[in-house]
């Protein structure tokens, strides 16, 4: 992979549609287009001023025969996304036409994109920092209108703008020490010390605030996981189906009907819940059965919630204790099913033990259902109203370099109050600066970079 080459990709989703889009860019984008492309007016594309649209047709060089007419938009660097040319042909949006223009494109000088390769090439030409390049792949999976805001304030900056002033704070400590360790001879003077100390104290509420924000902000990058398990025929379809106030899973009298997970999105307060549906838990001979049951344990295991059904119209059974049991060690709320019936009498008090979020609910009829997800919500993301005013983190890879900055600071304070060697204490600060540094992509390696623009869609 080479930054000189001229990249070219469908930038569009596959299947039909009204416009689909080829999109180059490198040093040689616009000549490219210009030997592909004929205007209806002889107007040639090298010619044209930047930031503009011109109509016209693409022909094959090879037997000028038209494959398509089209819009061609010429963005010239470096105000454009990449820093680089752009030209972005505007095709009918059917598969054959864009496939075509996409080979004409590469057999006259452009190479297929890498997958994030123009995000790839718009953080190497420093038109946005890596944490914003993230955001951009957070901008097109966002589910809901909170997770979109998120993304959009990161594509902004305001995480960058934060980790940088952190980075700078930091690099006054390393310049501070570092200058007492080029004159040995003077011991550092307790004021200094305590300057030190008070400048990394704030360093570290800072870092512990942004932790803090994680574990509820990821939920709107990633979705919460709700798995909905209990006993066959408790409900546990019935309740995917009311809650998406559609029939997504099969409901039918007879135990044992849902053999294998469905999983679904669902907006709740902006929140996207990715609610499972399990097969019913209990024991069996029959093979596929079984395997269904193995899964079901295993999504109970993996999700961040756990909505356990309890059928509240029989007495309450061994099975759906042992089901419950299962589930611990999770946030879990037992949902009573079937509340338009007579709820067994002593259910409720029996079930106490085992989980504080129990509610009675109706799956048929829809009773308790938003109140079952005020409680998802407020039990998976309670300070939500608090996190949402600062700076908020979503990414895992932002979160490991936060909390091993947050360790090296830490680590640095310590060996302060100990008397440490200087050369000790500005290591693990210059740690703290280079961990902070991976998240804006201050300091990288080509495996972080890799790593990050292989989730991207090519053409991104």
């Amino acid at each position: 992979m080479s930054q000189d080459d001229t990249i070219a990709a469908i930038s569009t989703p596959a299947g039909e549609g009204g416009i689909g889009i080829v999109r180059l860019s490198g040093k040689d984008a616009i000549k490219i287009a210009d030997r592909l492309f004929h205007s209806s007016k002889g107007k040639s594309l090298s010619d044209s001023s930047s930031h503009k649209i011109i109509y016209g047709f693409i022909k094959d060089p090879s037997t000028n025969e038209t494959v398509d007419e089209v819009l061609v938009s010429i963005m010239r660097a470096p105000n454009t996304y990449t820093r680089e040319d752009i030209v972005e042909i505007n095709c009918h949006g059917g598969m054959s036409p864009l496939r075509d223009v996409l080979e004409l494109a590469v057999k006259n000088g452009a190479r297929l994109a890498e997958p994030g390769e123009f995000t790839r090439r718009a953080f190497l030409n420093g038109r946005l920092d890596l944490s914003e390049a993230e955001a951009v792949l957070d901008l097109i999976r966002a589910k809901t209108d909170e997770s979109r805001r998120i993304a959009l304030e990161q594509l902004r900056g305001r995480l960058s703008e934060k980790i940088l002033n952190l980075r700078e704070q930091l690099i006054k400590i390393c310049v501070f020490i570092e200058a007492y360790i080029d004159f040995t001879e003077e011991d550092i003077e307790l004021a200094s010390k305590k300057e030190i100390i008070e400048s990394a104290a704030t360093i570290l509420k800072e870092l512990e605030s942004l932790l803090k924000s994680y574990d509820e902000g990821r939920f709107f990058r990633e979705g919460l996981a709700a798995a909905i398990v209990g006993k066959p025929n408790v409900g546990k379809s019935s309740l995917l189906n009311a809650l998406l106030q559609k029939d997504r899973a099969i409901v039918t009298d007879t135990p044992g009907t849902t053999r294998d997970t469905i999983e679904e999105y669902l907006n709740i307060n902006g929140l996207p819940l990715r609610i499972i549906d399990t097969a019913g838990i209990r024991e069996s001979h029959d093979m596929a059965e079984k395997e269904g049951v193995k899964r079901s344990i295993k999504a109970m295991e993996d999700a961040d919630l756990v909505i356990a059904v309890i059928d509240g119209s029989e007495p309450l059974k061994n099975e759906d204790i042992d089901i419950i049991e299962k589930a611990k060690d999770k946030n879990t709320i037992i949902a009573i099913n079937k509340s338009d019936l007579q709820v067994h009498e002593n259910t409720v008090s029996r079930l106490a033990p085992y989980a504080s979020k129990i509610l009675k609910i109706s799956a048929k009829y829809g009773e308790g259902l938003e109140e079952l997800k005020e409680i998802i919500f407020q039990s998976s993301v309670k300070n939500w109203k608090e996190q949402k005013e600062g700076v908020i983190i979503t990414n895992l890879r932002h979160k490991i370099a936060i909390q091993a900055a947050y360790d090296s600071l830490k680590d640095a304070l310590k060996a302060i109050e100990v008397d440490k060697p200087l050369e000790i204490i500005a290591i693990e600060f210059r740690d703290a600066l280079d961990r902070l540094g991976e998240i804006v992509g201050a300091v990288t390696t080509d495996d972080i970079l890799n790593r990050i623009f292989s989730d991207f869609c090519i053409g991104k």
